[in-house]
């Protein structure tokens, strides 16, 4: 692994992203110098449908395993699940990790520990404050992102300064007045950075993202407008969007229900906090809302992203106890997640069947991204002026896409380093260069099972899905060279009568009775024999590639 790299130079930065290159999730970072390890964030990646059966997706720790010693911290930008939601996973390999973030991120984070009884040791920071953690010198910077207290981070190290953008945008008029900090990007811009890290998700958007206060005239006519109740879904860490949509329904005179644990629970802590301001007698219990007119209750939950256990995902396939239909309105107020098309679109449509009105980014403005457009990238880049650009967080088509930016406004264009999960890269003498490579494939969590299911098992999953299950038992003796039971065939999703095997079944005999006759009695090799018939069989018949189990006895 690790020891097949080439030694980083003395006075030289390491920097591996072991997620979040390539992708939109599963973010990680890990920074080396003089011997020591720090890691910027430690996210999950949701899975597709091409994963079936699979919770979430983890970085892949191995690169880590020997040196855990090593790590100084770990310190993450904002409370997303892309950059917070694997910290529990990381701390089972080491349970005293300090972990520095703002307050809001470490309180979203803090619920998670307290379900798995882990205690590591937590620092608050914010914007302006700075801290040594080992070699490195941290130094936080406000952003402004869909997430109350994101924090950039500037990181300087005996190998120069590096900025790490964190997930950020522009706008000029948040709803909580933290604008992205540009006096201090230009004050170490001027001072001088070595690597900037960007967040490359909207490199591919032209413009400036617009501001979260856009999308109010979209709330106040969904909410003028409906006759019955009115569902809104989003991100359940997106504070800023649920107090626009409380603010818009008590000017009209509805009450507010969570639903769903992780909605109920981080709204609870922000609330505590003092991020989210609820009037008097405004937020109900789910267990009210039976009792109020359908036209006095706005409800807020998960599954904007169609994710299959979510409850609006249920809402839509019939499976909860809230049901929707003619008069009501369901707001998806988040932007759609690469991957996610296929899940959302049957939420949507699910919804649509039942009568409700269904509004979406695609038919109404609620929902602005939090992420830099190409304008606002464009305008980092001029002002901090960095030596070296390495794009993070995004798909392949955008970290290509910022890195064009980056050459636009004068940066050479043999130190941009288009880099993928688990790429090496050393600054050193303030040149950045792609070194090596360390394994870092995805980590499957699949109920209580972590990283036990492989890219194998998933292929098994989506022939069961796609292409249906057959078995086949057959007894034979190999003394008389004949068989005495079967072959019995049973098939799962391939038909509707297994009497469609009928006709090879005396294939599969012929094929068997040849074979013990020229001498082959192992089992396993019978078993071949059977499996190869009947796949030739259904493939020739069927055009189908069923998952095909034989089992061999003797008799």
């Amino acid at each position: 692994m690790a020891e097949k790299l080439p030694a980083l130079a003395d006075g030289g930065l390491r920097i591996v992203a072991l997620g979040g290159l390539g992708e939109i999730g599963r973010n990680m970072t890990v920074f080396e110098c003089d011997g020591q390890l720090l890691i910027v964030d430690c996210g999950v990646l949701f899975p597709e449908e091409a994963q079936p059966g699979v919770d979430l997706i983890l970085p892949d720790f191995d690169y880590l395993r020997d040196r855990l010693d090593d790590v100084v911290a770990l310190v993450l930008t904002h409370g997303h699940e892309d950059h917070i939601g694997a910290v529990t996973f990381l701390l089972r390999e080491r349970p005293d990790i300090p972990i520095y973030g703002s307050k809001l991120t470490l309180a979203f984070l803090e619920a998670k520990l307290r379900e798995r009884r882990q205690k590591p040791p937590l620092q608050v920071v914010k914007e302006g404050d700075t801290q040594w953690l080992g070699a490195f010198r941290v130094e936080f910077l406000a952003v402004n992102h869909s997430i109350p207290d994101a924090l950039a981070l500037c990181i300087d190290t005996t190998a120069g300064r590096v900025i790490h953008t964190g997930d950020f945008k522009m706008d000029q008029l948040p709803l909580d007045g933290r604008i992205t900090d540009l006096t201090a990007m230009g004050r170490l811009g001027s001072e001088g950075v070595d690597l900037l890290l960007v967040d490359s998700t909207n490199a591919e958007v032209s413009g400036f993202v617009k501001s979260e206060s856009e999308i109010l005239p979209a709330l106040e006519q969904v909410m003028a407008s409906t006759q019955k109740r009115v569902i809104v879904a989003s991100f359940a860490s997106h504070v800023h969007r649920i107090q626009q949509v409380i603010d818009v329904a008590t000017e009209h005179g509805r009450k507010i229900a969570l639903v769903g644990r992780s909605m109920v629970r981080n709204m609870n802590v922000a609330r505590e906090l003092g991020y989210l301001q609820i009037p008097a007698d405004t937020l109900v219990n789910i267990d009210r809302v039976g009792d109020l007119p359908d036209d006095q209750i706005v409800l807020v939950c998960t599954g904007s992203q169609g994710e299959p256990m979510a409850v609006l995902s249920r809402i839509a396939a019939h499976d909860h106890d809230i049901r929707v239909g003619p008069g009501d309105t369901v707001v998806l107020a988040s932007s759609l997640i690469p991957g996610n098309e296929n899940a959302v679109n049957r939420v949507i449509n699910g919804l649509t069947g039942t009568g409700a009105r269904v509004v979406h980014k695609g038919n109404a403005m609620v929902h602005v991204s939090g992420h830099a457009a190409a304008g606002e990238l464009l305008y980092l880049y001029n002002m901090v002026k960095p030596a070296n650009v390495m794009p993070v967080h995004g798909e392949v088509r955008h970290l290509h896409a910022n890195a064009r930016l980056a050459v636009k406004t004068g940066v050479d264009p043999q130190q941009v380093i288009i880099a993928a999960d688990g790429t090496v890269v050393d600054l050193v003498d303030g040149k950045a260069s792609i070194v090596g490579e360390v394994p870092c494939g995805y980590v499957y969590v699949d109920g209580a099972s972590v990283g036990d299911i492989t890219e194998g098992s998933l292929k098994d999953r989506r022939i069961l899905g796609e292409e249906g299950f057959i078995s086949v038992v057959v007894v034979v003796d190999h003394v008389e060279a004949k068989i005495l039971a079967g072959p019995e065939i049973h098939a799962r999703g391939f038909a509707d009568s297994d009497a469609v095997f009928d006709e090879v079944i005396p294939t599969i005999e012929a094929k068997l009775i040849a074979a013990i006759k020229d001498g082959v009695t192992d089992q396993h090799a019978l078993a071949q024999i059977v499996r190869r018939t009947l796949g030739r069989w259904v493939n020739a018949q069927h055009r189908r590639r069923p998952m095909i189990v034989p089992v061999v006895i003797e008799g």
